[in-house]
């Protein structure tokens, strides 16, 4: 298996509209859109395989990526992908600039551990019920992380896992969690299964 691209090379384009970018399109060519921070927009073009590759791997969608614009390197995260309804293709990529120093807010990835070990799930005859994928966190850049771990090994049949039972990682917060106590969304839960006995 290869290693996860976390460098995209881009030029600025100077051709804009949606004729422009169909035409970037047919070169195998994806249009990109640069913000955020104290800069202007930058409207970019990227190379379609090259994106391909990139976001076949998590990590890509929550990890802060190098894209050489022209030369010079600027820090970005994805903050959304467009996609052809049916064909394996990006459409289009819009990039948030990174600030060090300057905290994000960013969604990452759940990964939920010891699904198929936990007794709740192996021995009492439970299943994990997903009530989320990904958490909403705010951080510094250096503090982002790759993904959050969920821990199922001791949770009890019919227990909830909410965000406030989630081990963060240091310096990065939830969202939710700063909106009051009444955001602690249900993460998971262990239920019984349904059907006979």
């Amino acid at each position: 298996m290869s290693e996860a691209i976390f460098n995209l090379d881009a030029t600025v384009r100077t051709d804009l509209g949606k004729g422009a970018s169909r035409r970037l399109r047919h070169q195998d060519k994806v249009p990109a859109i640069l913000y955020g921070g104290d800069e202007a927009p930058v409207s970019l073009t990227l190379d379609h395989n090259k994106v391909i590759q990139a976001q076949e791997f998590e990590a890509f969608y929550s990890h802060v990526l190098t894209i050489n614009v022209d030369g010079k390197k600027v820090e970005a995260l994805v903050k959304d992908m467009q996609r052809h309804p049916y064909k394996p293709k990006v459409t289009h990529i819009d990039f948030q600039r990174v600030i060090a120093g300057q905290a994000l807010t960013t969604n990452v990835p759940l990964h939920f551990m010891n699904e198929e070990a936990a007794p709740s799930i192996k021995t009492e005859g439970g299943h994990a019920e997903h009530h989320m994928a990904d958490i909403e966190i705010t951080c510094m850049p250096k503090d982002l992380p790759e993904y959050i771990e969920v821990d199922l090994m001791d949770v009890a049949l019919g227990q909830t896992l909410h965000i406030s039972d989630l081990t963060l990682p240091k310096g990065v917060e939830s969202v939710e969690l700063t909106k009051g106590e009444s955001h602690d969304l249900a993460v998971v839960t262990v239920k019984t299964a349904k059907g006979p006995s």
